[in-house]
């Protein structure tokens, strides 16, 4: 199993390009089943959930060609998918247990082919996230849904011969909408009979992604990115060469990293546009993000460039449904808010339970006091190096941000959960300046940092 070894204090300085986004990939490789003609996707990263989703297309009968960069700093690869054999309808729990996005194949087959059968996903342990919304969105468009030997095996009246029906849909729940239940909803609508009508959808840039490359494959969805989406339903669609849209995620990840090291990095192919909330938040705690003159015409896809102060702000966030702060940053705007002059407070609205990375960076010497789904983190003068655990992608890369600015070595275990979500995370940080590898664990130091009083 590999780490990360860290030598930390380095300042971070350079140039990187975001990669396609993996949460934008994953749904839009899935919308490959509702056609028989090819698909063609730009800008994918070369991750494991990227992989994970080929091995699933392929057992489902589709012929996938993948082109990965030339580059690690480019912004992703080619991937061609073409559903050759139809006949092939079930997502096997092998693989989906591996990745929770297995679950967006269940509405274009059954669409399509009249008929799915999907493992209950897996995925990160952040807390409870059941698909009821996914499968209340199908049976109102008319499948019949049944549970069998931990599979979900949906049907269209009919068989393959038949259609799902236009129904007005509502896919809210007790933490907001569900984004990959909307992209399954919206998916399946494409092809039903007549008007859906989706309520309270999510408005995550990732559905609207979604919504563009269906729409040029013949859909007829308007709407996308607000609370109401409204589908046409269309008899068939074609194939589209579609570019995916750059990761938010990753952009504010390294955007932290720049932060918390004094740094001074330049993001291109950033989208900044989906990123105001959180670039709100860093302007509150002393970081300054200037962005290009090309956002004006490209906010989607623009130059930003991070600084910072070497003084860092206490603030208090919530996560919130887009375009609210993103629970998928949450841990590492932790990590930065450990080194602020003051208390911080951080509420999590949409995991109350995605707090893994609490007693590790507690380990590392930050002072966090959570309760329920509120953590309060006072400001220390500096991290300690140390050994740490990934509980999931996201707390993995606040353990990584952590240790970039800590004193000392920390050895962060479990990366195989970045390799989730980032590509060659090492590389990229070792071309800004930051004294990081990759080892095997029997490779490993023996011991992470020296004994040091915090």
């Amino acid at each position: 199993m590999d780490q990360f070894v860290i030598k930390g204090g380095r300042r971070l300085c350079g140039k990187l390009t975001v990669k396609g986004s993996k949460n934008a990939a994953l749904p839009l490789m899935a919308a490959a089943l509702l056609t028989d003609r090819p698909v063609l996707l730009r800008d994918v990263a070369d991750l494991a959930d990227i992989g994970n989703m080929v091995r699933l297309l392929a057992e489902l009968g589709c012929k996938v060609e993948r082109t990965n960069a030339s580059s690690s700093d480019a912004a992703g690869g080619m991937m061609l998918i073409h559903a050759e054999d139809e006949s092939q309808s079930h997502a096997r729990y092998d693989i989906v247990r591996t990745m929770r996005a297995s679950i967006c194949a269940l509405g274009p087959m059954l669409a399509r082919r009249g008929f799915a059968r999907v493992s209950m996903p897996g995925g990160c342990a952040i807390g409870d996230r059941p698909v009821d919304l996914h499968l209340r969105g199908l049976e109102a468009l008319g499948a019949d849904i049944t549970l069998h030997q931990g599979d979900i095996v949906a049907r269209v009246p009919g068989g393959k011969g038949g259609r799902l029906k236009g129904n007005r849909v509502f896919l809210g729940g007790p933490f907001g909408s569900t984004v990959l239940g909307t992209a399954n909803v919206m998916s399946a609508a494409t092809l039903a009979e007549g008007q859906t009508i989706i309520e309270c959808a999510a408005c995550e840039p990732e559905v609207v992604d979604l919504a563009n490359m269906l729409n040029a494959m013949g859909a007829r969805i308007r709407g996308a990115g607000s609370p109401r989406v409204v589908i046409d339903g269309v008899e068939g669609l074609s194939g589209v060469d579609h570019r995916v849209i750059p990761d938010r995620i990753e952009a504010g990840t390294y955007m932290c990293a720049a932060a918390i090291t004094n740094g001074d990095i330049t993001l291109e192919n950033c989208p900044v546009d989906a990123l105001m909330a959180a670039i709100t938040v860093l302007n509150q705690v002393g970081v300054h993000v200037d962005v290009g003159a090309d956002c004006s015409q490209h906010p989607m896809r623009c130059t930003a460039r991070v600084t910072c102060s070497r003084l860092l702000r206490p603030v208090e966030l919530t996560t919130q449904p887009h375009p609210g702060f993103p629970t998928d940053l949450q841990a590492q705007f932790m990590a930065l808010l450990t080194l602020a002059d003051g208390n911080s407070m951080i509420t999590e609205r949409i995991y109350p339970e995605r707090f893994g990375h609490v007693p590790e960076l507690g380990r590392m010497g930050a002072r966090i006091m959570r309760q329920g789904p509120t953590a309060v983190v006072t400001g220390v003068r500096k991290l300690i190096g140390a050994p740490v655990m990934a509980s999931d992608l996201r707390a993995s890369a606040a353990l990584v941000v952590a240790g970039l600015a800590a004193e000392g070595t920390t050895i962060v275990n479990r990366v195989y959960h970045l390799d989730r979500g980032y590509e060659v995370m090492e590389e990229r940080l070792r071309s800004l300046g930051a004294e990081i590898e990759r080892v095997s664990e029997a490779k490993s130091p023996a011991s992470a940092a020296e004994p040091a009083t915090v």
